[in-house]
């Protein structure tokens, strides 16, 4: 185990870890888990995770896309093409192969211009991940820093977390505001940084 104290991160190059065992379940997320395990009673092998930026619904999707060797389209809402969609949408019902698709909003925001399409999808399953609560927030907060190779302390996460909104965006704003003050002055993370860093937030 590091200590955060005496850490000093550097700007390399990271990747998120997206494996079950670091998932964290809450009352926000517990309604998603539960309806991905049960995918096999689904009307239909499609379905859609609906949930803000920064909530986790790109790592569960692909922790449910290897269980159910399923295919995954993350930020359906976003996504170049609707014919393309569409196609990947006919393709798993007529091959009963489960499709999971992610987004930040339902059908209906998405300013679909193909009626097929937008049938379709008001027709799909949704789930949606919750507001969070205290636990998932801090999870998420510190599951950032780890994805850094970053053990950070628990003072330093109640600290942040109580003076910031209580959004997975704002946790996100609030890691690359830290993370880019430490770096830029070669400083540790401890609060004192906080306290300075987060009057950008």
């Amino acid at each position: 185990m590091t200590d955060a104290s005496a850490q000093f991160p550097l700007p390399l190059a990271w990747k998120a870890a997206r494996d079950a065992k670091c998932y964290f379940v809450s009352a926000a997320n517990q309604d998603a888990v539960r309806f991905l395990d049960a995918w096999a009673t689904w009307p239909i092998p499609i379905a859609l995770l609906i949930g803000p930026a920064g909530s986790g619904k790109t790592h569960l999707a692909a922790i449910f896309a290897r269980r159910a060797n399923a295919r995954l389209v993350d930020d359906a809402d976003r996504a170049a093409g609707e014919e393309s969609l569409f196609h990947v949408w006919n393709e798993a019902l007529s091959e009963r192969r489960p499709l999971l698709l992610t987004a930040r909003s339902a059908p209906t925001d998405w300013n679909l211009t193909l009626p097929d399409l937008r049938s379709r999808l008001m027709a799909t399953p949704q789930v949606r991940i919750g507001p969070p609560d205290d636990a998932l927030l801090a999870h998420v907060f510190e599951k950032q820093w780890r994805d850094r190779g970053i053990d950070i302390a628990p003072e330093l996460t109640r600290y942040v977390l109580s003076r910031i909104e209580r959004s997975f965006e704002a946790t996100g704003r609030a890691v690359q505001l830290l993370d880019h003050a430490s770096i830029a002055g070669s400083r540790p993370l401890t609060i004192p940084l906080a306290r300075a860093a987060l009057v950008d937030l």
